[in-house]
């Protein structure tokens, strides 16, 4: 049978030999009560691996990004977030519906990157007609920018520049370790400036559920109590985190094949006549490239050759490498594109 080569995402990951064998052997408390002891494990790692007070478990990325917005704010506040952000794009606009907030963008380029500038104008002067601003949200890796990373200089800067201000800083960082092992540096330092940072466990890491919001301890726990109202307390969760503990601790590393193998994708589609790719911008393991005119319903007709990907709008198509695929699984992809290439030619 014909192999299935899954580049839509690395959410498709699935656990490890190792996490499942965790999962199952998981001592086990109800968490609500904060009885869980691999819970509170994983929740320590995490906090510790952030550089932050506490942590805590949450269904996924989604949640966790909410969680900063009711955290950080009040309803009516106004939240500065980029044009091309998660939080905005993806996450069926929670934070207006559930936290009550104006949702403010400004434009991210190419690198992700929020002009200093345009934050500073975009923060509201004290007036009676205004909301409050009071928050800023970043993203690193960049999603839609094709996993571009942000600094910590960068990071430092504009986080410096939002307190000054008197806002809190929030980031979407749900593939924070793939920009730390882009720059070779630890996550704690990328993570250093903001006030309250969520990554997730089920991505590149490949745990099956779950991800961490993470913060000061009072920030943790006004957290947690909004958890508890979105119906995300969980019972017996350590057959969640222990999955999360191997993902921390033994998959980290591993990322760096993630990003070669993107690299590995991008080279070989500028050898296929047609395709648009820009090899300087795949930092991480996020791949955007346009495919040739002639080729309509590209996505549909590479996937009925075994070949997955996300149709993003018009020709526009991403790729996202991950531990269920190899290099010589790029190589075979990269043989049947070209192959329907020629056939449309």
């Amino acid at each position: 049978m014909m192999k299935i080569i899954d580049l839509r995402s690395d959410t498709i990951t699935l656990p490890t030999e190792e996490m499942r064998r965790a999962m199952y052997e998981a001592e086990l408390g109800d968490d609500v009560h904060r009885e869980d002891p691999t819970v509170n494990r994983l929740e320590e790692l995490a906090a510790e691996v952030m550089g932050k007070e506490a942590a805590l478990l949450t269904t996924s990325g989604t949640m966790s990004n909410l969680l900063g917005v009711l955290a950080n704010t009040r309803p009516g506040d106004e939240i500065i977030v980029g044009s091309e952000a998660h939080m905005f794009w993806y996450e069926v606009g929670g934070a207006s519906t559930l936290g009550g907030v104006v949702i403010r963008t400004i434009p991210n380029d190419e690198d992700g990157k929020l002009d200093a500038t345009d934050v500073e104008e975009a923060i509201r002067s004290e007036n009676i007609h205004f909301p409050k601003s009071a928050l800023l949200c970043l993203e690193n890796t960049q999603n839609r920018c094709g996993g571009a990373v942000l600094t910590c200089e960068y990071t430092e800067e504009i986080s410096g520049l939002a307190h000054r201000h008197g806002l809190q800083v929030h980031l979407d960082g749900a593939r924070i370790f793939n920009a730390a092992v882009a720059l070779g540096v630890p996550a704690r330092e990328l993570v250093a400036p903001v006030d309250t940072v969520n990554f997730c466990l089920s991505k590149g890491l490949s745990a099956p559920v779950g991800s961490l919001f993470c913060g000061t301890r009072e920030m943790v726990e006004r957290a947690r109590k909004w958890r508890k109202m979105l119906g995300g307390g969980m019972r017996q969760a350590g057959v969640i985190a222990a999955a999360g503990i191997v993902a921390i601790e033994k998959m980290v590393d591993r990322l760096a094949e993630d990003h070669a193998n993107a690299r590995r994708l991008v080279a070989g589609l500028a050898q296929i006549p047609g395709f648009s790719v820009s090899p300087e911008k795949v930092p991480t393991n996020i791949v955007n490239f346009e495919f040739p005119p002639e080729v309509s319903d590209f996505v549909i007709k590479i996937g009925e050759r075994g070949v997955k990907f996300l149709s993003r709008s018009g020709r526009s198509v991403r790729a996202v490498t991950n531990r269920m695929v190899g290099a010589e699984d790029i190589e075979e992809a990269l043989g049947r594109i070209n192959q329907l290439v020629k056939e449309a030619s």
